[in-house]
């Protein structure tokens, strides 16, 4: 991880004080600051860790509430417009069992999650600005969590937290690179891994918390501390609110560009093959929140020593060992790199999906076995899939930063996501079969696809190398 201290700082309790000489008065000023960093980020780095804490939360218990509890016959009735719903679905998909139902729902809400933040820049952008976006995403959201505690309100939570999420997603991390000029690129950096964390830390406690709650109080405790979250979410950016000032959206005006040269097409043509190569790995890496969890709620011995694991709790693993592995990571690409031999971003995404592949054949070996399995099977299943998730995303989002035309570059940073949202919506899909397979061909069946893309990423390496090292040059 970067460091989050540089330059002249003081640390003084929780904050750090910057002192700086007033040049007027020959006085010093001491000024509060954010870990050296503008207030603003303060504010902007708790919102966004209280409302990762929410969502992660809540993803954690969907697939499980909607299986094992919401779409049995005592409550499937009550959900307004259902049967409208899932027989526009069973159209598209054909019929579809409980878990499968669940599944399909579950990869076209994340598929939306990761939609729908094109749609909500634009919006701030041309019409309500940045800052009325993510407000009015929070408020959204919390509606969306207290409609998820009835039955009634089920379609309209997803609708609410989808819009809201698409209006708060992208708008709150562009009001982080906002505090800083243009050329403070080291400011940036340190304000993204500040922002980062706090990302990763509400992924890490969410499921754990809510979880916890689901289990011993219900299934609508458990959402209800999610919206309890993201109400604290919206307080904290209401609390900040006048710190994050810009300028009134302004309607676009057409200029007239260069056009793209052909090494820029070139390049672009070669990014896009580079993100589509990764999806297979997305898709096995997010049926963790997926099937995964029913996999486990079915298939593993969860008590140790008189108390029941709640489920939602293995959501937290992989997380937090993208946390830890990062370090160990980072020192091994420098020795390989010190010899000669550090994989380059291509190959490094081809072993990150070599990594979720091997994750995903310990639950083939789990089901070999037999019984129920032990709980050590799906921890080292998530272990795996947070260091192929550091191999892989974070390679991908600076190669692509890295090479993209810049009159290009943020419309290939939205189609990374777009690959994100492709990957969900094809993870939900594929749940279906679950009903229809064996556990044991279920995962082997997401072994051979992330092998296969391993391989393909392999294969076409040197022609993607080739052509970005020609543009590059």
């Amino acid at each position: 991880m970067p460091e989050l201290f540089e330059g002249d700082f003081e640390q003084s309790g929780a904050g750090v004080r910057m002192t700086m000489l007033d040049s007027a008065a020959g006085a010093t000023v001491r000024r509060a600051t954010f870990f050296g960093e503008p207030p603003a980020l303060g504010f902007l780095a708790f919102t966004e860790a209280w409302e990762r804490f929410s969502y992660y939360g809540m993803t954690g218990l969907l697939v499980l509430y909607m299986s094992q509890a919401l779409f049995t016959p005592a409550h499937i009735g009550n959900i307004a417009g259902f049967a409208t719903f899932r027989a526009g679905l069973e159209a598209v998909f054909g019929p579809m069992g409980t878990v499968a139902l669940a599944s399909q729902i579950y990869g076209l809400y994340t598929g939306l999650v990761y939609f729908t933040p094109i749609f909500g820049g634009w919006i701030a952008d041309r019409f309500i600005g940045r800052r009325s976006a993510v407000m009015m995403g929070a408020i959204l959201m919390s509606a969306g969590h207290i409609a998820m505690a009835f039955d009634a309100s089920f379609l309209l939570a997803l609708v609410l937290l989808v819009v809201g999420c698409g209006l708060l997603k992208g708008n709150i991390s562009t009001q982080v690179g906002e505090l800083y000029t243009e050329d403070d690129a080291t400011g940036r950096t340190r304000a993204f891994s500040i922002f980062s964390m706090a990302i990763n830390v509400g992924a890490v406690t969410g499921p754990l918390a809510c979880g916890l709650l689901a289990q011993i109080f219900g299934w609508h405790a458990g959402f209800g501390l999610a919206g309890i979250l993201m109400l604290i979410a919206l307080a904290t950016y209401t609390a900040g609110y006048r710190l994050l000032q810009e300028e009134a959206p302004k309607p676009r005006v057409r200029t007239a560009h260069a056009p793209l040269s052909r090494r820029d097409w070139i390049t672009i043509g070669a990014l896009i093959v580079v993100v589509l190569l990764t999806i297979p790995h997305s898709i096995t890496y997010y049926q963790n929140s997926n099937i995964g969890l029913v996999w486990i709620a079915k298939n593993v011995d969860l008590n140790v020593r008189g108390f029941h694991i709640p489920v939602a709790w293995f959501n937290s693993i992989d997380p937090f060992v993208s946390i830890l592995s990062v370090p160990p990571l980072f020192a091994l690409w420098k020795y390989q790199a010190s010899r000669g031999g550090e994989p380059g971003e291509i190959a490094k995404i081809a072993i990150g999906a070599f990594i979720a592949a091997a994750a995903n054949f310990l639950l083939v070996a789990a089901g070999l076995i037999g019984g129920r399995a032990w709980g050590l099977f799906p921890v080292l299943y998530n272990v795996l899939l947070g260091i192929a998730f550091i191999y892989q995303w974070p390679t991908l989002l600076a190669l692509v930063s890295r090479m993209a035309p810049e009159k290009v570059k943020a419309t290939m940073m939205g189609g990374v996501f777009l690959s994100l949202s492709l990957a969900n919506t094809t993870m939900g899909w594929l749940g279906g079969l679950y009903e229809t397979m064996s556990p044991t061909a279920f995962w082997a069946l997401n072994v051979a696809i992330a092998t296969a893309g391993g391989f393909v990423a392999l294969a076409l390496k040197p022609v993607l190398e080739r052509l970005l090292n020609v543009a590059a040059e």
